[in-house]
């Protein structure tokens, strides 16, 4: 994995770590880490030896928006162009052959709890804070909150977050289905080590296309998105793992998939 600046990349086991590394300001986005970032997804996405990617934070945060020392001196059509930045790395996170679990270590705040909405599951160490907190400064949230959280949640409950600016803990979180699952603190990244480690035990190009499915028939009509997704599954007969995977089933073993 190439060196960074901003972020640490490292990879074990079929497993991509990406670190947002400025603790100094809770890993606040600034250009240097928008580019590192969209660089080291491009990265990962083209890596056949990774299976899933996990997402933290180095320090006591994970994520709290923007840094506003930067964005604060900014034209209107510069920040736009730097908003944007954020904009793709979230749809980036998306659009990722790879399932992403952010491994929330603290705070996300605003543009924090955005990136960890943008990937596809998210464990929150007990301590950690979760909210959209930008009508308090004036603004609203910028790199799809407004979008992502209602379809994740549900309208009325988004609504009273974004609404409100209200912060809220790991634990109601977890009630309303913002986070998949609470960890102590200091153990979350394990934690998504072993939810990573329930991925990789399956067939790899079928947890592609199932996430894959999943992204894509979130924005299509209901009948529109079951076609997409039958194909994706046609897709996975013609492949070795599917035929080891029945076999396996009907001889009572545990398969071994080869990605293939």
């Amino acid at each position: 994995m190439q060196s960074y600046e901003t972020i640490l990349v490292e990879k074990r086991d079929r497993v991509a770590y990406l670190t947002l590394n400025r603790p100094a300001v809770m890993n606040a986005f600034n250009q240097q880490l928008i580019d590192e970032f969209r660089s080291a997804l491009g990265e990962i996405d083209r890596d056949d030896g990774v299976g899933v990617l996990i997402v933290t934070g180095a320090g006591k945060a994970f994520q709290a928006g923007a840094d506003i020392a930067e964005l604060a001196s900014m034209a209107p059509l510069g920040a736009l162009r730097w908003n944007e930045g954020i904009v793709r790395i979230n749809a980036g996170l998306e659009k990722l052959r790879q399932p992403v679990i952010a491994a929330i270590n603290g705070a996300a705040l605003g543009g924090g709890l955005e990136l960890a909405l943008a990937c596809t599951l998210r464990v929150a160490a007990a301590s950690a804070k979760l909210g959209l907190p930008e009508v308090k400064l004036g603004i609203i949230p910028g790199t799809g909150g407004t979008q992502r959280l209602p379809r994740l949640i549900g309208k009325g409950r988004a609504a009273r977050m974004i609404l409100t600016g209200e912060i809220m803990t790991a634990e109601e979180a977890l009630k309303i289905g913002l986070v998949e699952q609470v960890a102590p603190d200091g153990e979350v990244v394990r934690a998504a080590e072993e939810l990573a480690a329930r991925i990789l035990a399956n067939a790899p190009f079928a947890v592609e296309m199932a996430k894959d499915a999943l992204e894509v028939g979130l924005d299509l009509p209901l009948e529109q998105a079951v076609q997409y997704s039958q194909k994706n599954c046609i897709a996975c007969f013609s492949t070795q793992d599917m035929r080891e995977g029945t076999s396996a089933f009907l001889e009572k073993r545990k398969p071994v998939f080869q990605g293939r």
